[in-house]
Formats: C-alpha cells, sequence, structure tokens
C-alpha cells in the first residue's frame, strides 16, 4: 500500500511542472438548429462532465492535451460520440442531436476502445443501478438476475452469486473500481460482497471474455462502473432509502461528492440490514438473515497531460447461515452459525496523454478477511438423522437463542472455526497507439500477485501462493459505420504453489493425515475475432468467436474434508488440467420507430469443464465428492422484442425469453443450470410537469419453465410463475429532487423454489411476498 501511494505522488509531482489548462465549448442544438438544455457532455476517462444551459452552451475546463471522446447526450435524441483533439489551445466542438425514439445509447467501459454500445463489435449488455433498483431486490445480484443471461445462485436472501449463461464461481470475473474482485469466489456460499451503494452502472460481457481480462474470465464479467464524480464546479448530495416488507429490512445511504476544475472528491456510506426471509406460509427461514455496511470514497485530480483517480471501499457483513426452518424470530442480529466478511478495496487508475497516444497505469490492492463461527452443537451432531435432530430441535433453539446473546453482547469472544486471508496485488498497463486511419490498437499487460493465509482451527484451502501475467494486443478496423472488424490474441501464465498442512481424519480424531503441497504452472493462448455490421439497412448483426481458459483453483486442487458451506465431504484433484472454451456468438437486432426486436444465440464448446460427482461412498455419514473433469458444451441464447408505438411514446410493451442447455460429453447434464424463462412487461412512461415528473408504472410477469435437464445428483424443479407490480415518480423543486418508488414482488405470494437455491435440497422454499418502498433525495 506505502508504495502504490508513494506511485501516484511521484507521478502527480512529475506532472505539475507542465500544468497548463484547456477548455472545449460550444453549442448543442438539434435537427432544426433549436438549442438543447440540458444535454450532457462527458468524458468518461477523465471523469469530467456538464451540462448544457438555457442557450444550450456548454464549457469543459482543465481538458489534457490528446485525443479524447466526447460522449454527447439527451433523452429523445441519439448518442453521440465523437473523438475530439486538444492541442496548444482551447477547443470550440459544436454539435446537432437527431431525434431518437428509444433510449439513450451509454459508452461501454468494459470494452478494450470505449464505444457507444451501437458502435461495439462485442454485445455487451448495461444497465444503470438506478434502474435495477426499481426491481426491489435486497441486493445487487438478485436485482441483476433481470438481465437477459443472467441468473443467480443463492443461499437464501443474503448470499448470491452471479451465473452467465449456465456458468458461475470462478468461472466469471467481477470487476470492481476497475480491479478484479479476488474474494474466495469459489465457494457456492460465497456471495458477491459488493453493495450496489456507490455503483453508476453494470456492464455484463456474456461469453469469455480471456483476452481481455485473462483466467477467470471463461464465462463472462461483471463490471461495475463507480459512481461518477459531479460535474465540474457542482456540489451534491444525496440520501436514499429503502424499506422491505418481507425481511422487515432497509438499505440506507448517504453521499456526497464536489468536483472543481482540477479536482474531484467523492464519498458514499451505506448500511443494509434484514431480518430472516418469510416463505409463503407465514414461517421464516432461520438465519437467513444478514447486516452489511459500506463506504465507497475517491478522489480526482486532473493536469495536463494526467489524469489520476484513487478510489476506496471497504465492506463489512456478517451473514447468517440457515439450518432450516426452526426457532421463529424478526431479530437482525445473526446467530450461530454465521459468516463474518472484511473487505478493503484499493485501485489506483492513471491516464499518460502523448500527443495522439495513451497510456493507462492501474493498480489495485484487495484485503479480504473471510471468517466462519460454528455452532458447537451442530458441529457434534452434524450427522444426526432427521429423526434425532427434531427430537433435539427445543434444545437447539434454546442454545441458538443463547450464541444469539453472547452474539449481541461480545462478539469478540467468539473464535472463528474458518479464518482465511486473502491479500491480492493487481496491474493492468496499457499503450494505445496513435489512431491510424481506421485502425486502433492496444498492447497490454496485465498481472496478478496473490497469497492466502489460513489462522482458524479450520482449513478449507492450504496456505498458497498465485502468479499471474498476461500479454495482449487487440485492434479494431472501422471500414465505415455499417462494416467493424475487431481482434485480439493473449498470452497467459499462472503459477501456483501451496504448502503442506496436517488435517484430522473425520473417521478418527486422533489420527492426523499430511496434505503435501502442491506447485504447478498454468499457460495458455486465447483469441477473439468479431464482425458487425448492418444486414438490409436495418438489422444490426454482430459475430463473435472467442476462446477462453480457466486454471483450476485451490479448492478444485486441494480439497481433502467437510465443506460445512455445502454439506458434504470433498476430495480435490491436483492433476487437473485449465479448462478451454471457445463460443460462438450471434447477434442481431432490429429496431424502428415501433419496435425493437433481438436475437442473441450461442453455442460454447468446454474442454476439461471441472465439476464435483458424487462418488457413492460416505464419510462420517457425509456424501463424498470428487473434482473430476469431462468435456462439456453449452448453447442457448436471448429472444426479445420491445413494443414502443408512435405516437404514443408513453407505452411499453416488453418480452424476453432466455434459454440455456448444459452438456457433458458422455451426455449427461451439467448442474446447476438455470431454468428456460419468459419475462413479459407492460409499462407506461409520462414526463409530467415541471413538479412531477418522470411518472411510470409497469406490471410484468415472470414464468419460469419446467428444468427436467438435470445432472445425476439433482432433481427436477417444477415450473412456475411471479407477477410484479411496480410505481415511480419524481418531485422536482429547485435545488431537491425527490424520487419515489414502491414495489411489490411476488404480488400473489406464490410458493416455489427456484432451481438455482441452495435450499432446494432441503426443500425450503422462496421468499413470499416483498412490498419495497424506496425514496431518493437529491440535494445541489
Amino acid at each position: 500500500m506505502k508504495n502504490i501511494l508513494l506511485l501516484a505522488l511521484f507521478l502527480s509531482g512529475c506532472q505539475t511542472a507542465i500544468w497548463a489548462q484547456h477548455s472545449i465549448s460550444g453549442t448543442v442544438s438539434d435537427e432544426n438548429d433549436e438549442t438543447v438544455m440540458g444535454a450532457e457532455i462527458y468524458i468518461e476517462e477523465l471523469h469530467i462532465g456538464t451540462v448544457s444551459d438555457e442557450n444550450g452552451f456548454y464549457v469543459l475546463h482543465n481538458v489534457p492535451k490528446g485525443t479524447h471522446k466526447l460522449t454527447i447526450s439527451f433523452i429523445s435524441f441519439t448518442t453521440e460520440n465523437t473523438d475530439i483533439t486538444i492541442t496548444d489551445s482551447d477547443l470550440d466542438f459544436n454539435m446537432k442531436l437527431e431525434p431518437s425514439i428509444f433510449h439513450m445509447d451509454e459508452i461501454i467501459v468494459s470494452a478494450p476502445f470505449h464505444k457507444l454500445q451501437s458502435e461495439n463489435v462485442m454485445k455487451i449488455e448495461s444497465r444503470t443501478i438506478e434502474s435495477l433498483k426499481k426491481s426491489g431486490a435486497p441486493t445487487l445480484i438478485q436485482s441483476l438476475s433481470t438481465i437477459p443471461g443472467v441468473s443467480e445462485f443463492s443461499t437464501g436472501t443474503g448470499i448470491g452469486k452471479p451465473v452467465i449463461r449456465g456458468l458461475s464461481g470462478n468461472r466469471v470475473l467481477v470487476y470492481t473500481q476497475g480491479v478484479r474482485l479476488e474474494n474466495q469466489q469459489f465457494g457456492g456460499e460465497h456471495g458477491l460482497g459488493l453493495n450496489e451503494s456507490g455503483i453508476e452502472s453494470v456492464e455484463v460481457i456474456k461469453g469469455p471474455a480471456s483476452l481481455l481480462y485473462g483466467s477467470d474470465a471463461l464465462g463472462g464479467v461483471l463490471y461495475m462502473n463507480p459512481e461518477r464524480f459531479a460535474f465540474q464546479n457542482e456540489t451534491k448530495i444525496n440520501v436514499s432509502q429503502n424499506f422491505f416488507s418481507n425481511t422487515l429490512g432497509s438499505n440506507t445511504s448517504v453521499g456526497i461528492k464536489t468536483s472543481q476544475k482540477k479536482f474531484k472528491f467523492i464519498a458514499r456510506g451505506g448500511y443494509n440490514t434484514h431480518s430472516d426471509y418469510q416463505i409463503p406460509d407465514g414461517d421464516r427461514v432461520t438465519n437467513t438473515r444478514f447486516n452489511e455496511m459500506d463506504f465507497k470514497g475517491g478522489v480526482g485530480l486532473n493536469l495536463d497531460q494526467f489524469v489520476t483517480e484513487f478510489r476506496y471501499n471497504y465492506n463489512q457483513s456478517k451473514i447468517g447461515i440457515t439450518e432450516g426452518i426452526e426457532d421463529q424470530s424478526t431479530s437482525k442480529s445473526v446467530v450461530l452459525p454465521y459468516q463474518d466478511l472484511n473487505t478493503h478495496i484499493l485501485s489506483l487508475h492513471n491516464h499518460f496523454f502523448l500527443n495522439k497516444s495513451k497510456i493507462d497505469f492501474d493498480l489495485g490492492y484487495i484485503i479480504n478477511n473471510r471468517k466462519e463461527f460454528e455452532d458447537e452443537h451442530d458441529h457434534d451432531d452434524d450427522h444426526d438423522d432427521d429423526d434425532d435432530h427434531d427430537d433435539d430441535h427445543d434444545t437447539h433453539t434454546e442454545e441458538q437463542n443463547a450464541d444469539a446473546s453472547l452474539l449481541e453482547d461480545d462478539h469478540e469472544e467468539e473464535e472463528p472455526a474458518l479464518d482465511m486471508k486473502l491479500n491480492t496485488f493487481s496491474y493492468n498497463l496499457k499503450y494505445n497507439f496513435p489512431k491510424l486511419n481506421k485502425f486502433e490498437t492496444i498492447l497490454g499487460l496485465q498481472g496478478m500477485y496473490q497469497t492466502n493465509e489460513n489462522y482458524g482451527e479450520e482449513i478449507l484451502i492450504p496456505d498458497a501462493i498465485t502468479n499471474d501475467i498476461g500479454l495482449l494486443a487487440t485492434s479494431t478496423f472501422t471500414v465505415n459505420d455499417n462494416h467493424v472488424l475487431q481482434g485480439g490474441i493473449r498470452f497467459d501464465y499462472r503459477q501456483l504453489s501451496t504448502e503442506s498442512y496436517e488435517i484430522e481424519e473425520e473417521s478418527s480424531a486422533n489420527q492426523i493425515e499430511m496434505i503435501d503441497g502442491i506447485d504447478r504452472d498454468f499457460n495458455n493462448f486465447t483469441f477473439s475475432l468479431g464482425y458487425k455490421t448492418i444486414l438490409f439497412q436495418h438489422i444490426t448483426t454482430r459475430i463473435n468467436l472467442a476462446s477462453g481458459f480457466r486454471a483450476p483453483n485451490l479448492a478444485e486442487l486441494t480439497s481433502v474434508g467437510v465443506h460445512h458451506g455445502t454439506n458434504r465431504f470433498e476430495i480435490g484433484n491436483p492433476d487437473l488440467e485449465s479448462e478451454q472454451n471457445f463460443q460462438t456468438d450471434i447477434s442481431l437486432e432490429y429496431s424502428n420507430e415501433h419496435i425493437e426486436v433481438f436475437a442473441n444465440g450461442f453455442y460454447n464448446h468446454l474442454n476439461h469443464y471441472i465439476y464435483a460427482t458424487p462418488t457413492g461412498i460416505e464419510i462420517d455419514d457425509y456424501p463424498v465428492f470428487q473434482y473430476v473433469q469431462q468435456d462439456a458444451r453449452l448453447y442457448g441464447g436471448e429472444f426479445g422484442f420491445h413494443i414502443h408505438p408512435h405516437p404514443w411514446d408513453w407505452l411499453h410493451l416488453e418480452s424476453s425469453f432466455e434459454t440455456v442447455t448444459g452438456e457433458q460429453s458422455n451426455g449427461d447434464y451439467l448442474p446447476l443450470i438455470p431454468a428456460n424463462k419468459w419475462s413479459n412487461v407492460i409499462r407506461v412512461e409520462f414526463k409530467g410537469s415541471d413538479r412531477f415528473n418522470q411518472i411510470s408504472t409497469s406490471l410484468s410477469l415472470d414464468s419460469f419453465f419446467d428444468q427436467n435437464k438435470v445432472s445425476e445428483f439433482e432433481t427436477e424443479t417444477p415450473g412456475y410463475n411471479l407477477l410484479n407490480l411496480r410505481f415511480g415518480g419524481n418531485l422536482s423543486f429547485e435545488k431537491t429532487d425527490i424520487g419515489l418508488n414502491l414495489s411489490m414482488n411476488n404480488l400473489l405470494n406464490e410458493t416455489y423454489i427456484s432451481h438455482m437455491s441452495a435450499l432446494k435440497k432441503e426443500g425450503i422454499p422462496n421468499p413470499g411476498r416483498n412490498i419495497v418502498l424506496g425514496l431518493n433525495f437529491s440535494f445541489l
């Protein structure tokens, strides 16, 4: 950490001598040369922006010399993304916007060349946190499951993991603050570990993205964009509050941000607390409660030829681990067993502008401490049969209540059974070559150094050191607006070594077994090739071919013992090979002033797919699962339409269908594949008046089909339907905006069990009806 701060000060000091100021100014108008008031003008990589005034005039100060992408957007107009070059003088730049019936286009940060989605060769889904919050979900990962192709593997309401087109865990990479998130994500009961507070938007890459992000991006990427700084010479204060009826929970967030010509500052704190969730019959699922504190802060500095941004995030979560429907309580204090998670994320982003080229240099450091506290009663008597468990229910309830009191009085007295500390240092260096006619090229160097250490009584994975390094090159060739090619190649090398350790054999409390350490190397070439064109003047077509790879994780290589989160005895395989995949992806989009239609299809072939399979034997009443490999394939897609009849611009009819099938080479189905889903929404929106505006209401029906294509150790899941109702609006005053949202999820209180629920094997339903009231206050 000390070295990172010294580097930042050094880089800043080197640039002070050439301090200079440049500005971009101009007028925004429409096709009739009428000025446009309120248009947003933004340069993403500099994190600076403003809005046009009543005369359509705007000005951006302190823009470094070099070439930048200037984005101008306003509702009901086409978003413009233009390259502008600053030399030794200020720049006058006027822009004329064309009308557009559909939503505004957005800059995609996770793509290599920061283009608008309409310009990208890859199809990348993008959603703002503001829009995701309207779903009424209590956590970020639950709201992400509203995106076609994205699902959630959940354990109650507090633990959820992203699933992209049937792949999850270490096959889906998460980026936050521009650095890869490392928080022991291999475990099925290890949640996302991020709070939506302080996140601006989420981008989803569906399919292999190893070219850009290396190992673990085999299945896709979730890219979390941090909250934007305030516009220049502006200060904003924001307070938001959400209330949840099902869990009697609340979500509070308070933020402030300010920007001057050169300096920017942002800070936001959040607190999320929930009781056990309630199923439709009125019972609560014991110890699914959770509490989360989150803080995010950042500073930015713009100098001539140099821009730097430092971000920090601290997240502390206490999440109960349920053992079924037992004692009934509305307490929000977790009881044994539970997880205690602490994560610090530090990131430093630097941009050096060298006339027409640019160097990006990013550093990240993540400290993750995962503690798990076990119920001693359960630890001793885990293996009793169901009858014995029922007989001891009253005693167990008393002990849980005693544990709750103990936790409330003094958390420090508890000793964790599991205590893992994961420290990850990452770096990302990219050189953006000057644009050569119609070519844009990037060369990159990425790497990671990671240590895992154990301090608890139990060892889930051994002490280990992981080293990653990757070299990449990618280019895009724009023939014209209708034909764009993009491709690249990458080489990755990973070295992983573990220490030997001792374990106590489950069958004998007096016998110790030594587990040898391992020392493995993995390397792989990956590539990507994509083509975007316009067919028949109306159909945007994207064809992408990409390969990916994933080195086996520590759990898959080294596990020997009981994994209490999954209630099974796991045996790793130190001889596992890297997973490799090749995916073909085709995306078709058609739009006019009345309708949008999309169809996305994919075929993903995986070599050496790693999975845990039951061996048919038990050790101390725990079923034994062993990690093995076999080739596999996944195929499916997302299809839908959006009817927006003009001139009835207030009416929206949306429908989407998503499907994925996963099969092993022997004909068996892959585990944890989400059921087919059909979503239908009718929504009305009105601009309203100056005082009461952005009025909307929607009724949605999510239909989940029977999941009959299950693996050998899964059971089939019947289909179900969920009806949801939402209202929203905004009250505007001179310097204050108040947002109001009311969501009613599972309106009919349907009893159902998701195929992607870890509680399905216990027969525990998902949450019943949930009414969510949201208030958002913004002050200028």
